[in-house]
């Protein structure tokens, strides 16, 4: 029974030695999780066996358990490497709408042909379906995910539906007394214009002229005119105005502060902002009618609004004895983007952003944990699948539960010490060696009791 003792034991530090070698041989392995061997004693007995004076029969491997501690990051330049610090895996799929997901800690993503996100081997990450517009995530089932994509089209225009204005107009500024003529700088006092945009994306200047009515009769009122590509607009319409006279888009007025006044001019909304200007507009009439390539502005008209869009009380109109000054000039449309970048964020979610300056979110990266991840099956290329001790997947947004975090533009390195390993790999030498000794003297004993005449 000795030679299988030795025999046991030569087994065992050969394990421990090929475990100890696969840890060392994927030490540069993204995502990598290093093993450890786990023996237990071999001991058979019987009802009629003397357990006392039993020595026991040798050594056996339980397991190879891998051992799933962070490992650490190395950051880099592509937005689509990703590492997850914390418990989690990202879910894979070998096909398109498979069901059949492989989990890993890998993230070194990259792009196909058709612009999925994938991993060296072509496998697809797995995605949560969000809101375009704010990101909020529709379900965090893995039935409900899908290959990530990245979109190579371009961003679609957005016509323009509110102008946001504020300003200060110069107190100190002469009427100009005659009647007002875009043309003819000395026929309003300031101007400033803005960039807006119709139903195909294309970009228009609207602008803003300041009259000073005469104070003798008007104190601290003014007036506002507008064109649209140097078309004068009429107010009541949102269509041209051929010829002069040329009616304002709106009249106000100041108090002796300088602020708003609900007194001068027309009536205001409140205190502390002017009626807003609605320009109507249809396919064919209003402010749309200005157009001559096709396109239209809302058919709920373009509003104009002498405030910004926040309605901040410091960015309010005033007439100071101060030089003209735009507070705030925006407005809420949008010209045909180009994909400018792709960013994701700790929660998973990927977010692309336009040269239009619009931000869409295309989906959040699904994470999946498990109850007993040291049940996982291996399956090679740094990925696992569930299995009976595992338990099922649970998934869910990154950062939320006990699921970690995603970093972008870094990887998560193989978790293995070298200098353990290393350590490790001299201590199994040694079992192996001394066992084989075992070996040689069971051998030698038994050379010499056959020698016996």
């Amino acid at each position: 029974m000795s030679f299988n003792i030795a025999l046991t034991g030569l087994a065992a530090a050969q394990k421990d030695l090929d475990v100890t070698a696969n840890n060392i041989a994927n030490v540069n392995t993204t995502g990598f999780k290093e093993s450890r061997a786990e023996f237990a004693d071999v001991y058979a007995s019987s009802v009629f066996s003397a357990g006392k004076t039993k020595n026991g029969d040798g050594v056996q491997t339980t397991m190879v358990a891998q051992q799933f501690h962070q490992g650490s990051l190395k950051f880099t330049n592509n937005s689509l490497d990703l590492a997850i610090t914390g418990e989690g895996y990202f879910a894979m799929s070998q096909d398109l709408g498979a069901q059949d997901f492989t989990y890993t800690r890998a993230g070194a993503f990259k792009l196909n042909k058709d612009n999925f996100i994938v991993d060296a081997k072509g496998n697809f990450l797995q995605g949560f379906p969000v809101d375009a517009s704010t990101g909020d995530t529709t379900s965090v089932s893995l039935s409900t995910s899908s290959a990530m994509q990245i979109p190579d089209s371009s961003g679609s225009p957005r016509a323009t539906s509110n102008v946001y204005s504020s300003f200060n107009l110069d107190s100190t500024d002469d009427a100009p007394g005659i009647a007002f003529d875009p043309t003819d700088n000395t026929t309003y006092n300031s101007s400033t214009s803005t960039t807006i945009y119709d139903s195909l994306g294309e970009p228009h200047v609207l602008q803003y002229f300041f009259v000073k009515q005469d104070p003798a009769t008007n104190p601290n009122e003014w007036q506002i005119y507008g064109t649209l590509d140097g078309k004068v607009i009429n107010p009541a319409d949102g269509e041209e105005q051929a010829a002069a006279p040329f009616a304002p888009l709106i009249d106000i007025g100041f108090d002796s502060s300088g602020l708003p006044s609900t007194t001068n001019g027309v009536a205001n909304i409140n205190p502390n902002t002017f009626d807003e200007v609605l320009l109507p507009a249809t396919a064919t009439t209003g402010l749309s009618s200005l157009l001559t390539n096709g396109a239209s502005f809302p058919n709920s008209g373009v509003e104009l609004n002498w405030r910004d869009e926040a309605g901040t009380n410091n960015k309010i109109p005033t007439q100071f004895a101060s030089r003209f000054e735009v507070k705030a000039l925006e407005q809420d449309g949008a010209t045909v983007g180009r994909l400018a970048g792709i960013d994701i964020g700790t929660d998973g979610k990927i977010a692309a952003s336009y040269s239009n300056g619009d931000t869409s979110f295309l989906g959040q990266v699904a994470m999946v944990r498990f109850s007993n991840s040291q049940g996982l099956q291996q399956v090679g290329d740094t990925a696992w699948k569930k299995s009976i001790t595992s338990g099922e997947p649970i998934a869910g947004e990154a950062g939320s539960g006990t699921l970690g975090n995603i970093n972008s533009s870094a990887l998560e390195q193989s978790n293995t010490n070298l200098t353990n390993e290393l350590v490790d790999l001299i201590s199994a030498q040694r079992n192996f060696q001394a066992n084989s000794r075992a070996l040689e003297v069971n051998s030698t004993l038994q050379q010499n009791i056959l020698q016996i005449r």
